[in-house]
């Protein structure tokens, strides 16, 4: 709800129940950590320690989990459910959806870590005993192990629960909203306003530390160029204005417009700069280990998502300063990555999700951690003779130093750069909107001055965090907030499996046995309806006349029975319902539709048909009160569409009866 703030110049959608204490919180953590620095990175480092070294365990579990979680729904019947109404569309096309989702969720990473990470475990092998010739292959696991399927899982279960129930039962597209079937109202309580202030501050401080920790690297292409002379804090101040600037202007400019035309230029971008290293680097090296290091990862993959190194003492600081970080990393970035994610994914189904979220982006990760991993062992072992390795501790410079070895080095590092900025800007944007959205309980829009607002403290608490040394402590602070969100996931698929259950349940309730023995002998009428065919003056006729009569015949017998129906009509599309309203229950309402429907052209030349002058028809479609898909009722007489809507009414009351359905049958207050 849009609430005015008193002034003519600005009004905001902002719930004060969440924005004011996420915004308190936000900028209480942002003063201690860059004020008290030393104090806090010490602090914060201590508890993370604690927690890494005794519930390691407990990340791996709740990592499995999810992994298991999606695979079981995806392979289940609950995989063909759309998140929306069943007759529900995508709203941006497949190419668009994978790229928003793949640009949110990991692009500036793959930038800062896609020679970095595999160049890493290659310099500082987990295993210290492990042979020379097997460092390479083992490098390139763990780089799968922690880019692939299990971090992608950890979005797909907030995203997923997320979209479910805002877009198939309408409920705010916010955290809150994962737990209705336990808590049901009281999502919109204390409880629910806890998740989101949660959830806002974890999206903040995610976006806060990349892009302070991302202009670094940027910094350090631009001095590459020779366009900044060194990385100071001056020239760093310059990278973090321009970067939300454009970022906000994309934010204002509405997501589809921003975010998805970004997102679009971007994974062009990085195939062609993908592209450029395959041909140009070791092209059958690079080849044959990524058709290697995937069988190497599937025949590995079981022991990797459950290991924790119990009896591996002297990898044990490894496991937790590689693996653990990461989980508790991507579980941080899982509020808004989820969200977002969430947002974008109206109208697909829930085995469509699954397998575009889990295989497409982490299919594209191993690749790219291949041609630029692999190749910079490559070049390591037989060009730079170690000189890369030295670097593999600083992946600031480590990018840039790698592409010395290729042609158009000049050409390479500005690519990357604008790659890194747009990454950025994208980030941001849809950071921005997720923010706005969580603040206001979901809201669809906002007024444009609260995404000024985000950009504005987003870029000051970042820089001032940047000058005073504070983002490392910041960033260890938002690792250990991810354990607690890690059993908020947790309790997120419990929830989602339970609404699934009860959607599959409704979903199949069969008719009662007295209800199917209801039928029409009037064959003749329904033989002349066959062969003739519907045009929109003739279906506005049938819902006028046939229906409406109906409906008013109907009605008038309810009302004996002290039941209260109401006929609503509509013009655009031409409609027509019956509603019976409820204090307790969602509104019982039988609908009928005109709707256009495209005939083949087979079938408009086929002679052995009914005549069919035009491609385009038009049918009595009913829709109901619960989303459900509707039915093509050309065919009944008045007294067929009477018993056709107390034949709904019937399961409308059994199903009430039962008590198990009120996800679907309460109304959402």
């Amino acid at each position: 709800m849009n609430k005015s703030t008193g002034s003519s110049v600005f009004q905001t959608n902002f719930t004060k129940s969440v924005a004011l204490p996420s915004l308190t919180i936000i900028i209480a953590i942002s003063l201690f950590c860059g004020f008290f620095s030393k104090e806090a990175e010490q602090s914060f480092n201590f508890v993370k320690d604690i927690i890494f070294r005794n519930l390691s365990w407990l990340y791996v579990l709740l990592v499995t989990v999810f992994v298991l979680f999606l695979i079981t729904l995806a392979i289940s019947k609950f995989g063909k459910i759309k998140l929306g109404a069943d007759d529900s569309e995508p709203e941006y096309s497949f190419f668009s959806w994978v790229a928003m989702l793949f640009a949110a969720g990991m692009g500036i990473g793959l930038m800062y870590f896609g020679v970095g990470e595999t160049m890493s475990h290659y310099a500082t092998p987990a295993n210290a005993n492990l042979a020379e010739n097997l460092r390479a292959k083992e490098a390139q696991l763990y780089t799968f192990f922690h880019w692939g399927f299990h971090a992608w899982s950890i979005y797909g279960v907030v995203g997923l629960s997320l979209a479910y129930f805002a877009y198939r039962h309408n409920l705010p597209l916010a955290i809150r909203s994962g737990f209705y079937p336990i808590l049901k109202g009281k999502i919109h309580g204390k409880f629910g306003n806890i998740v989101d202030v949660f959830g806002l501050c974890s999206t903040f401080f995610g976006i806060a530390t990349t892009l302070g920790f991302g202009v670094v690297q940027l910094s350090a292409g631009l001095v590459s160029l020779h366009l900044i002379p060194d990385t100071g804090f001056t020239y760093q101040v310059i990278i973090v204005l321009v970067v939300m600037l454009i970022a906000v202007f994309s934010a204002i400019s509405g997501l589809g417009k921003g975010v998805k035309k970004l997102s679009e230029l971007n994974i062009m971008m990085a195939v062609l700069l993908m592209l450029f290293i395959l041909i140009c680097g070791p092209t059958i090296y690079i080849l044959s280990t990524f058709t290697e290091g995937l069988g190497h990862y599937i025949s590995h993959f079981v022991s990797l998502t459950f290991n924790t190194y119990a009896y591996e003492k002297g990898s044990q600081e490894w496991f937790s300063n590689w693996t653990i970080l990461y989980w508790a990393w991507w579980i941080s970035w899982a509020p808004y990555v989820g969200l977002f994610i969430a947002k974008i994914s109206k109208g697909r189904t829930i085995r469509e999700f699954i397998l575009a979220v889990l295989f497409l982006p982490s299919f594209f990760n191993f690749l790219w951690m291949t041609v630029f991993g692999s190749s910079a062992v490559w070049i390591d072992e037989h060009v730079a003779h170690g000189a890369l390795s030295v670097f593999a501790n600083n992946p600031d410079t480590l990018l840039f130093n790698f592409f010395t070895y290729f042609p158009l080095t000049t050409f390479l590092n500005a690519l990357s750069i604008l790659i890194i900025c747009v990454f950025f800007i994208t980030s941001a944007d849809s950071g921005i909107f997720i923010m706005n959205g969580i603040a206001s309980k979901g809201a669809i829009s906002s007024p444009k001055w609260q995404s000024v607002f985000w950009g504005v403290l987003l870029s000051l608490l970042s820089l001032s965090l940047l000058r005073t040394g504070g983002l490392a402590s910041l960033q260890t602070m938002t690792l250990i907030t991810a354990l607690p969100f890690g059993i908020i996931m947790a309790l997120l698929c419990y929830n989602l499996w339970k609404a699934l259950v009860v959607d599959s349940e409704y979903s199949e309730k069969k008719y009662s046995h007295g209800s199917l023995n209801w039928n029409n002998n009037n064959w003749r009428e329904h033989l002349e309806k066959i062969v003739t065919v519907s045009q929109k003056k003739d279906v506005h006729k049938f819902l006028n006349e046939t229906v409406k009569k109906a409906f008013e015949e109907l009605s008038v017998e309810l009302s004996k029975n002290n039941i209260e129906a109401h006929i609503n009509s509509f013009s655009d599309p031409q409609a027509i319902e019956l509603e019976i309203k409820y204090d307790q229950l969602r509104n019982f309402k039988y609908g009928v539709m005109a709707q256009r429907q495209t005939v083949s052209e087979t079938l408009i030349n086929e002679k052995n048909t009914p005549d069919i002058d035009s491609e385009v028809i038009f049918q009595p479609i009913t829709y109901f009160g619960d989303h459900r898909m509707g039915y093509d009722i050309q065919y009944f007489g008045k007294d067929g569409i009477i018993s056709d809507v107390l034949r709904e009414y019937e399961r409308f009351l059994n199903l009430s009866s039962e008590g198990d359905h009120d996800l679907i049958m309460k109304p959402i207050s």
